[in-house]
Formats: C-alpha cells, sequence, structure tokens
C-alpha cells in the first residue's frame, strides 16, 4: 500500500484518515510502518493532530513509538495520554528504556506512573534505577527467557512461544537451576537443529560468558562486540540471573561513549549538541579555553626571549606555523589512535611499550620525511642551506616528540585512572607548540653565526 510513498504522502494520507474517522484506512497504513518511520511521523504531525494521532494507536504501537522519540517528546506523548493511559504504556515498553525516560521526570510524576503499572513491571524498573548510571544493571532489562536443563527441546520451544511477546529477544534461552543460578545457554539456532526429545541439558553450553549487575558499560560492549553476541546475561552476587543486556542498548553505548570521546578530544565541553543554547555551550567550553589561553602564553614567551635571533635573521619566523602545526597535527593524530585503542583493547605494560615504540617509529618515519621535504623548499626558496638544515632537523625532532606526547599523555592519565580522552586535541596540540618552538628557536640560536 505504502511502498511507493513518501514520508510527506504518508503524513498526508495519515492526516486525511484522522480527519475522516477512517480507522481500518488508519491501521492498514499503520501495519506496513516500523516505529522508527512512526516516529518521525508524529514529530511532522501539526500539533493540533498528536492527541487523536495516539488515540487511534494502541497500546503496544504507543509503547513501541515512545521508545524512538527524544525524552522531550516522549513526556509530551505521556502527557497527552494521561495517567491511567500512560500507565498501560508504561507496561509494555522496555524497561531499560523506561528507567531513562523516568529519570527525567520529577520524583512526585515518577511515583504517579509507577502507580498505575503493574506491580511486576514496577519494581522491575524501580530496581534498574537503583543501579549507578553506566553500568549493566542499568543497561538490563528483565523480559528474557529462561528454562530447566531438564526440559526436552519441544517444552522449551512451547516456553519461547507463550513469551514471544513478552521477551525483548529470542535469541537465546537461560537455563537456570531450581535457585535461578545460571548453568546454561542454548541458542534458538541449537533448538532448531536438535530433536523435540533432546534434553536441554545435553546440548546446552555449560561456560556461559556473564556479566555483574556493575559492570562498566564499556565493559559489556567489549564482551558482545569480541564475542558477536546478540544479548549478554547479567548475574548478581550470588549468580542468579537477573537480566540480560542486548546489542541493541549496546549500540546506543557506542553511540553515547563516540559523543563524549569527541567532545573530550575536541575541548568542546560535555553535551553539546545543534539544540544546546549558546550560553550554555560557550560556558562549558570556556575552562579548557582559558587553561589553553594562559598555556599559549608560554608559547609567546618563548617566541619573545628569541627575539634577537628573529631580529637577524627574520626567514626564520616563515617555518614558525608550519613547525608548530605540523607538531600537534602528528600529537593529535597518536592520541586519537592511543584513545580508540585504550577504549576497546585489554591494554599490558607489553602493548604500552610496544606502542610507544611503534609511535616514535612513526614519528621518525613521518618526520624524516617532512623534514627532508622542508629543508629542499627552505633551501630553494630562501637559498640557504644552513636555513634549511634547521628548520629541516627542528620538524624531525618536533614529530618524533609530538607522536609521543601524544601516546604517552593519554596512557598516564589512563594509569592515574582518568579518562585519557580528557587529553584533548587542544591540550596536546598547545604542549606541542612550546615543544616545538624550544627546539626550532634553538636550533636557530647554536647556528645564528652561521646564517649571518
Amino acid at each position: 500500500m505504502i511502498k511507493d510513498m513518501t514520508k510527506d504522502q504518508i503524513t498526508l494520507y495519515i492526516i486525511k484518515a484522522l480527519k475522516e474517522n477512517k480507522r481500518r484506512e488508519f491501521d492498514a497504513i499503520q501495519d506496513e510502518l516500523h516505529p522508527y518511520d512512526n516516529a518521525r511521523i508524529y514529530e511532522d504531525l501539526p500539533e493540533k493532530h498528536r492527541t487523536r494521532f495516539l488515540h487511534f494507536l494502541n497500546i503496544n504501537a504507543i509503547a513501541d513509538l515512545l521508545q524512538e522519540l527524544e525524552k522531550e517528546e516522549q513526556i509530551d506523548v505521556l502527557n497527552r495520554l494521561g495517567i491511567e493511559k500512560s500507565g498501560k504504556v508504561l507496561d509494555m515498553m522496555d524497561n531499560d528504556d523506561l528507567a531513562i525516560l523516568l529519570e527525567e521526570l520529577s520524583p512526585e510524576k515518577i511515583q504517579t506512573l509507577l502507580s498505575e503499572m503493574k506491580k511486576e513491571e514496577s519494581k522491575a524498573v524501580q530496581d534498574i534505577m537503583n543501579y549507578p548510571p553506566e553500568t549493566a544493571g542499568r543497561l538490563m532489562t528483565n523480559r528474557f527467557v529462561w528454562i530447566r536443563d531438564y526440559y526436552t527441546v519441544r517444552e522449551a520451544v512451547d516456553k519461547l512461544k507463550s513469551f514471544a511477546d513478552f521477551a525483548e529477544t529470542l535469541s537465546y534461552l537461560y537455563v537456570v537451576d531450581h535457585k535461578r543460578r545460571l548453568v546454561g545457554v542454548v541458542s534458538y539456532r541449537d533448538l532448531l537443529l536438535a530433536e523435540t526429545t533432546d534434553i536441554i541439558r545435553n546440548i546446552m553450553y555449560e561456560r556461559v560468558i556473564y556479566v555483574s549487575e556493575y559492570t562498566d558499560q564499556e565493559e559489556v560492549a567489549r564482551l558482545i562486540e569480541r564475542y558477536d553476541f546478540l544479548a549478554i546475561p547479567v548475574v548478581n552476587d550470588e549468580d542468579v540471573l537477573v537480566g540480560i543486556v542486548t546489542v541493541d542498548d549496546i549500540i546506543d553505548v557506542f553511540i553515547q561513549e563516540a559523543h563524549e570521546d569527541i567532545e573530550k578530544l575536541s575541548a568542546a565541553g560535555k553535551a553539546i549538541d545543534f539544540e544546546t543554547k549558546s550560553y550554555v555551550a560557550a560556558y562549558r567550553r570556556l575552562p579548557w579555553l582559558i587553561l589553553l589561553l594562559f598555556i599559549g602564553v608560554i608559547s609567546g614567551s618563548i617566541i619573545s626571549s628569541f627575539e634577537t635571533t628573529l631580529e637577524k635573521v627574520v626567514a626564520i619566523s616563515f617555518f614558525i606555523p608550519m613547525i608548530s602545526g605540523m607538531t600537534g597535527n602528528i600529537g593529535t593524530q597518536s592520541l586519537a589512535v592511543v584513545v580508540r585503542g585504550l577504549s576497546t583493547e585489554e591494554i599490558n605494560r607489553k602493548i604500552i611499550i610496544r606502542l610507544i615504540f611503534r609511535e616514535a617509529n612513526v614519528g621518525i618515519i613521518i618526520g624524516f620525511i617532512c623534514g627532508l621535504l622542508i629543508s629542499l623548499i627552505a633551501l630553494i626558496w630562501q637559498g640557504s642551506f644552513i636555513l634549511g638544515l634547521i628548520v629541516g632537523l627542528s620538524l624531525f625532532l618536533t614529530l618524533i616528540i609530538g607522536a609521543l606526547s601524544g601516546t604517552i599523555i593519554p596512557i598516564l592519565l589512563y594509569h592515574l585512572k582518568i579518562d585519557p580522552a580528557i587529553a584533548s586535541g587542544p591540550l596536546i596540540t598547545t604542549l606541542n607548540d612550546i615543544f616545538s618552538l624550544t627546539i626550532y628557536f634553538s636550533l636557530a640560536t647554536t647556528f645564528i653565526k652561521t646564517l649571518l
């Protein structure tokens, strides 16, 4: 029905169905829409049609829609639905997504909404909200299917079918003992390939990869990425299965962590996006920039201290932007490599030493090539072999130092239990300005008599 229609055409069709109260046409087009598409259409609807649109949807569809909206829009939807209907919708939402939504509301609003939910769903959400942010407990859902090891494959499949609407994923069935301790896992694929009379204990995997409630979300993401899981079980201190973290939540973690690293690498501050007010963005950026301003004064003082050298050989000043810029660039490149590695790899002393030597070698290779090129340019441009030697040697040395600073600084912060991403690009660039200018002017001063 809608395969050849654009989003705008679908929106207009829905508006027409709403105006004319044509539920059959409305339901027919809803059957073809994904929740994400439905959410985008809802955002495009004129204000006057939004409430009617929600009342045309069933509870499950509203729950799916809600999970695809931004928080402000989610709160707007709940306000339009009213407390009683909101409670029914919240019962159908994934508990981890619901916990994220509720934390944005006032305590009074949270209690009102929770009181309208089913008791077991309300308790599950409150339990999730009690875990620290960015932990497995905060990400997990209790919507999973568990079985006992004495089940037959037929019994396991029957239970899977009966919980199909409840479970967030049907990829795995988790095997527990009489105390609900995790003892095994069996995939849906394993069930399909087994005989219906096979016993679960004979086909399940006993070596289960799992995480605890308080495992950091980045470690959870690493495990899912490493083992190519679609979900990973979460257990408490007594190995009791309390939930699962699914891959769709981990994708959100990757995006969140990437945004945080980009913000820190650019020293742009936390949580700045297209919607952030100008004064808020300025306030969040200002501390970093003030720090870099004072550090930059040191660069200026270095140039000032070599004023005599500049007066005698003006051509030296031509190459200052190139020397400092190239050093900052290679430092930022090394920083990006290290921060990415620290967030995705298990780091030990051997790996760190190998990384430092690798980046030093990179600096030597790049420094040699770039130094040789700039030496030739200086020789042809200024007709001075000594000037070319000074510029080329300076660039060679500063590129090595730039690569090492971009490598060592984030590693030191990592070992000090500080997020290495705060070793931002601007900070590395500013520090490398100091290193590069000191080396450049020191060499120029040393050879000043030869240049004259």
